[in-house]
């Protein structure tokens, strides 16, 4: 714990912020924890690793909107740029397509454990309660309805499993279903409404 609090300190400590007219310290860089946790079987000598990757998103308000300029203007920018490539990973996920672009950004492909694989994601958006923000907010709520239906493999084996050892239940309804729907994809952004532009 202590190494874990000290990197992430340093990593806090470390993080642009900048102060913008949507928000007096909007994050202008994303921040990425990976924690590796190792353990071994005393009585199988068989050692197991798992990754834990904690993802909080850069602020991503609109420009015209965040009054940016300069440096500001640039980081804005990035900022967009990689979290369109985020949707565009989503997108690929969703319809299942051959070739899913994880290297079109640092960010998407850092993160290509946490959506490929039999990794299970939790991801968050926190909307707006301003009338001002209804757009983003709007916006927001589309991007997590299309990260809810991506099923990683993890919850696509479970269902197929599931569906091979009994076809029904009193309730009407595939046995383990609630399970599957835990292990879905939900989504995870920040204190900001959304990104812009909309994915």
């Amino acid at each position: 714990p202590e190494d874990i609090n000290r990197v992430f300190e340093l990593g806090r400590v470390n993080r642009a912020t900048a102060c913008t007219n949507l928000n007096e310290h909007s994050s202008r860089s994303h921040a990425l924890l990976i924690i590796t946790v190792s353990g071994f079987n005393t009585t199988t000598g068989t050692r197991t690793q798992g990754k834990l990757n904690l993802v909080d998103l850069a602020g991503s308000e609109r420009i015209g909107k965040s009054g940016a300029e300069g440096s500001r203007l640039r980081e804005a920018q990035c900022i967009n740029k990689s979290l369109s490539a985020l949707g565009d990973v989503i997108s690929a996920l969703r319809t299942r397509h051959a070739h899913v672009p994880f290297r079109n950004s640092r960010l998407t492909y850092l993160l290509q454990d946490s959506l490929s694989g039999d990794s299970k994601t939790l991801m968050m958006v926190q909307v707006s309660p301003l009338p001002g923000n209804v757009s983003e907010s709007v916006c927001s709520l589309k991007f997590a309805q299309r990260v809810r239906s991506v099923e990683l493999n993890s919850a696509a084996s479970s269902k197929r499993h599931e569906n091979s050892s009994t076809s029904s239940s009193p309730t009407g309804s595939t046995p383990g279903t609630s399970g599957a729907c835990r292990q879905r994809s939900k989504v995870r952004g920040g204190p900001r409404p959304c990104a812009a532009p909309c994915w």
